[in-house]
């Protein structure tokens, strides 16, 4: 049986692993182009490109995936089934009418929750303490069609949007394994989605970083650990806007103004927020690499007494 997969970037690979260890032959990998990335504006490829190019598999770019070459290229491959992992583009009815099995999307949210573009980032925002992944039938609506098999991840205090990203990557390969099992014994039985529990991720922005130090310790570390990478959260000290990365929240309250420095040490920045005191551990000045604040600390100096934010 021969199956199209689609995706993007790492989060995508383990999924491709598992198409690949089943047994559905993969016909064809579709991906998005080339792009031009960092300073020297270099072409690089879509980490999928590059996994499929080592199994010998053939890739498809195409700029839009609604163009009708795009959809006679894939008509022509005559897909039992295609499996969707951050693709990132969104795929017309004509695709996702054409296999036996269907189009099935690898997402990571415990749906009908935090349907979007950016489901990790927000399920540590909002402070969850567990996500997941979840396959389903694809269909027109984004992120709406009947829910397959499901894998709970849990979110630590510790876990950034980078660590979380991992973690369910792993879980996408063993729901996804798990899926193609019961396609192949005819066991699935899929499961429609309950609109009126149903949240929202969207894309993430830059504006979303800004830290409001009115907000609670705890409100404030999870939009610090849910920005980490990109787009980072950040804040201002004098003019300088200052990164920020690593929070614990201490058990320890202040009564300065939110966003005031209450202590500066090796051990991180003490921040005063709406309630309990946030430690920040490492930070990142314009111009400057990440590291630890400590090290930082060895050619900089922070005012303890200085409020931060914007006005």
């Amino acid at each position: 049986m021969k199956a199209i997969f689609m995706g993007t970037p790492e989060f995508a690979i383990p999924s491709f692993e598992a198409l690949y260890e089943s047994d559905f032959e993969i016909a064809l990998v579709v991906t998005q182009p080339d792009r031009p990335k960092g300073r020297g504006k270099k072409l690089s490829s879509p980490p999928v490109k590059l996994v499929a190019l080592e199994h010998n598999i053939e890739v498809f770019q195409p700029e839009r995936i609604k163009d009708s070459e795009a959809i006679e290229k894939i008509k022509q491959v005559k897909p039992d089934l295609i499996i969707v992992v951050a693709f990132g583009q969104i795929l017309p009815k004509e695709i996702l009418e054409l296999p036996k099995y269907g189009c099935i999307n690898v997402h990571a949210s415990l749906l009908p929750k935090y349907r979007g573009a950016a489901p990790i980032n927000f399920a540590i925002i909002n402070g969850e303490k567990k996500t997941g992944v979840t396959t389903m039938y694809m269909e027109e609506g984004l992120d709406t069609g009947d829910m397959l098999l499901k894998n709970e991840v849990e979110i630590t205090p510790e876990d950034t949007a980078s660590t979380l990203h991992d973690k369910l990557a792993i879980a996408g390969k063993k729901t996804l394994a798990d899926t193609l099992k019961a396609i192949i014994n005819t066991e699935l039985v899929p499961e429609k989605q309950d609109d009126s529990i149903s949240s929202y991720a969207p894309i993430m922005t830059k504006e979303l970083g800004k830290i409001n130090w009115d907000r609670s310790a705890e409100a404030i570390s999870n939009l610090v650990r849910g920005t980490d990478p990109w787009p980072s959260a950040y804040t201002l000290y004098d003019s300088a806007v200052l990164k920020l990365f690593a929070p614990v929240v201490l058990d320890k309250q202040s009564k300065e103004k939110p966003g005031t420095i209450v202590a500066v040490s090796s051990e991180g920045i003490d921040i005063a927020s709406a309630d309990y005191i946030v430690r920040i551990k490492e930070i990142q000045i314009s111009g400057k690499k990440r590291m630890p604040v400590g090290e930082f600390l060895k050619g900089n100096v922070l005012e303890i007494g200085k409020v931060l934010g914007y006005e």
